[in-house]
């Protein structure tokens, strides 16, 4: 029996707004945006991802308002992997994504850490081959 993890869900203010971020300036494709009841489920992944989505999910109490952002805690806890780092990185910062640093060369491969429109921390990453 195989696993894997299908959906994290990410805490937003706005779903269109969130949306937009994600489809315009990461180039995630949309999945699924389904009206459920005062809600919506929306989803979206990278394009080419086949396993792995993000659920956009809108606040709807003060404690998850509050959370908004830090769901990370101030760490990157989001690791955006690429098999084209600089062409990837050249679009999305012509896109508006806001990079917190320099790009990097590290033992592990090339990295950069951006921020979404909430503030969650990210990386952009391409792992290097062995």
């Amino acid at each position: 029996m195989n696993q894997y993890l299908s959906l994290v869900s990410l805490l937003v203010d706005d779903y269109d707004q969130a949306l937009a971020f994600y489809r315009q300036q990461l180039g995630f494709e949309l999945v699924e945006d389904s009206p459920q009841g005062d809600k919506r489920w929306v989803v979206v992944r990278p394009r080419g991802a086949r396993e792995s989505a993000i659920l956009l999910a809108k606040a709807s109490t003060e404690l998850q308002r509050a959370q908004i952002g830090q769901q990370g805690a101030g760490r990157v806890w989001l690791f955006l992997h690429t098999e084209d780092f600089y062409s990837d990185y050249q679009r999305m910062l012509q896109a508006g994504v806001e990079f917190l640093e320099q790009p990097r060369e590290e033992p592990y491969g090339t990295v950069v850490v951006f921020q979404d429109l909430y503030g969650n921390k990210w990386d952009l990453l391409q792992r290097r081959t062995a």
